[in-house]
């Protein structure tokens, strides 16, 4: 009798699409499969040709790009010079999650075809995108749907019948966890410890090994009566070897709040000093990446669990695993059941409850938690990126960002904050030697190469920040030709850095053009300043060979912003509707036309 295997292999940048592998990971275990759930770029891609049975959940990221941790596999199956029959004797499914506030974002399409052409006709057996991951119910909802289907295939697998004598695990069922932890003495963790510190030290910053820089300064730079604290903040990245360019970013990992992490270890019962290593469950079962090893408790809730999120599906369904309370077993298993989603969302989504706020709700439950299981249930805190809003040329061995605390109140007493912008707000040099976890990477915006090309930034908001970067690169280089759109509020309360806007302006090396929405009666946007000034717009475009980049939220600005340099083709360029809207399609593919948006 054959094997019963399956490999899921997940792209994820936030922790979503993983959440969706790791839930199909334990229907299959319960079906009797010898399942690996791993990241697709941490699994050896020349494998795939030794797999019969594979499921492959994709998630894409700022505007339909691959997440980190599939970007090698990305390319690998983009290759040309791979035969056509490569994974000839692999089954496949691919199930895409999006989001459909972005306009690029088909990531089972993009997985699928390439595989469909290493394969046989009829080989991929499912191919789905659910989704939006900004509806209330988001995409664990939309797969809940296609999971009969996906299950039906993994019943039918021809090749490995079920064993008659081992019938399916009934779903409520706790299984296996992947990893045990085993405490140590004081003695064993001491050694341990001086160990991992030898094995961590000269690596380059990554999102493995992160670089501790210090924090130099946190100046808000909106006015104190102005309902949105927005920061200017300043790292010091000397001797870290980290280079960077304008459109780049900066990833940060944050940590939970110090009185989040004490509430959590009360609730749970933990011992915030006893330190631990993991142990897989089963051979060759790779261990957390970013979780160092020993590790204290401590260390996990602060610096590793996301216990501010909001809770996902699979959370419920493994709570309801160790309910000892009836009540509250049967309103877990409502809560994690596809017919449940719209309760859930009614009772966890509006408003949002994170983790540790749900486990409240649910005594009985949280008492009963086996620590082993700790790390399926709360979800690994995710890093943040921002771009980064200074030059290297201008600020050398300095990173500074533009950053909006986020906070808003809800029917609950305490309002929501962001996990990353509250916890960097809440640090000040005046704290002594206070350290950063960071990193960098490569950004989605290219700036042009040729000295004299010019620019036209769009960046309402802390979307300016990038072209704060840019313009400061560009005025070292002695480059002139920069214009900028900026639009906020109000000028006297959230126009970030207008004395050094000014000075550029003032010394020739910036154009620029402010929309303040709220500083009179009718509403000004940076796509009515365009509009207005058409004429330079249009000769920058069209004589200039200017290059447009767009930074900002992603609900309505990208679109308008759109509509009115189309507007600007017709009114100026005499093209008609469709030949504008080519024309600005030809810019985005020539990158003279580049967005960044986030929701």
């Amino acid at each position: 009798m054959a094997e019963r295997k399956l490999l899921v292999l997940f792209g994820s940048q936030t922790g979503t699409a993983q959440d969706t592998a790791e839930r199909i990971g334990r229907e299959a275990k319960r079906r009797h499969f010898h399942c690996r759930v791993e990241a697709l770029d941490s699994y050896p891609v020349a494998q795939l040709i030794h797999e019969p049975l594979v499921v492959f959940v994709c998630a894409t990221t700022g505007q339909g790009d691959p997440p980190d941790n599939m970007k090698n596999f990305w390319r690998f199956i983009f290759r040309k010079n791979l035969p056509p029959t490569s994974l000839c004797q692999m089954d496949c499914a691919v199930l895409g999650l999006g989001d459909s506030s972005y306009p690029k974002q088909q990531p089972e399409l993009c997985c699928a075809s390439p595989l469909t052409q290493l394969q046989p006709p009829g080989s991929l057996l499912q191919g789905v995108s659910v989704g939006p991951e900004q509806s209330a119910l988001g995409p664990s909802h939309s797969a809940a749907a296609v999971s009969p289907p996906r299950h039906t295939h993994l019943r039918a697998f021809p090749q490995s019948p079920v064993p008659s004598l081992a019938p399916c695990s009934p779903p409520g069922s706790a299984l296996p966890p992947r990893f045990t932890l085993h405490f140590l003495d004081e003695r064993s963790r001491d050694r341990a410890g001086k160990q991992q510190g030898q094995e961590a030290a000269g690596q380059a910053p990554s999102q493995l090994h992160p670089f501790a820089a210090q924090l130099v300064s946190n100046l808000r730079v909106t006015a104190e009566s102005h309902f949105q604290d927005v920061r200017l903040i300043e790292f010091d990245v000397t001797g870290s070897g980290i280079e960077f360019s304008a459109g780049d970013v900066v990833m940060i990992q944050p940590q939970n709040a110090p009185e989040d992490v004490q509430q959590f270890c009360q609730l749970l019962r933990l011992e915030p000093d006893r330190c631990f290593v993991l142990q897989p469950s089963e051979p060759g079962t790779p261990l957390p990446a970013h979780l160092p090893q020993p590790c204290t408790i401590q260390h996990l809730v602060a610096c590793y669990l996301d216990i501010s999120c909001v809770p996902r599906r699979s959370f419920f369904e493994l709570l309801s695993w160790f309910s000892p309370d009836e009540l509250e077993r049967e309103k877990l298993q409502e809560f994690s059941s596809a017919q449940g989603q719209e309760e859930l969302c009614s009772c966890c989504h509006r408003p949002p409850l994170c983790c540790s706020q749900v486990l409240c709700d649910f005594p009985h439950t949280t008492c009963a938690v086996p620590l082993d299981y700790l790390l399926p249930l709360i979800p690994r805190i995710q890093p943040r990126a921002f771009s980064i809003a200074s030059s290297m040329l201008a600020l050398p061995n300095r990173i500074q960002i533009l950053l909006a605390v986020v906070q808003y109140r809800t029917r609950l007493c305490k309002p929501r904050r962001g996990l990353c912008s509250t916890w960097l707000a809440s640090l000040s040099p005046r704290q002594g030697d206070v350290r950063v976890p960071l990193w960098v990477k490569k950004g989605g915006m290219k700036f042009p190469a040729e000295p004299d090309t010019p620019v036209i930034m769009i960046g309402p908001g802390t979307g300016v920040a990038p072209f704060r970067a840019a313009v400061q690169e560009r005025v070292a280089l002695g480059r002139k030709g920069s214009c900028l759109f900026f639009g906020c509020r109000q000028k006297a309360k959230d126009f970030y850095c207008a004395a050094e806007w000014q000075a550029l302006v003032s010394s020739g090396h910036l154009t620029l053009f402010t929309a303040f929405s709220r500083d009179q009666e009718e509403k000004i946007y940076v796509q009515h300043r365009i509009r207005e000034n058409k004429g330079l717009v249009w000769d920058l475009l069209s004589r200039g060979n200017a290059h447009v980049y767009l930074a900002g939220n992603a609900k309505q600005m990208p679109a308008a912003v759109a509509e009115a340099l189309r507007a600007v083709c017709q009114e100026e360029g005499g093209l008609s509707a469709p030949e504008a809207e080519a024309y600005l399609t030809a810019l985005e593919r020539a990158q003279r036309f580049q967005m960044e948006t986030w929701s």
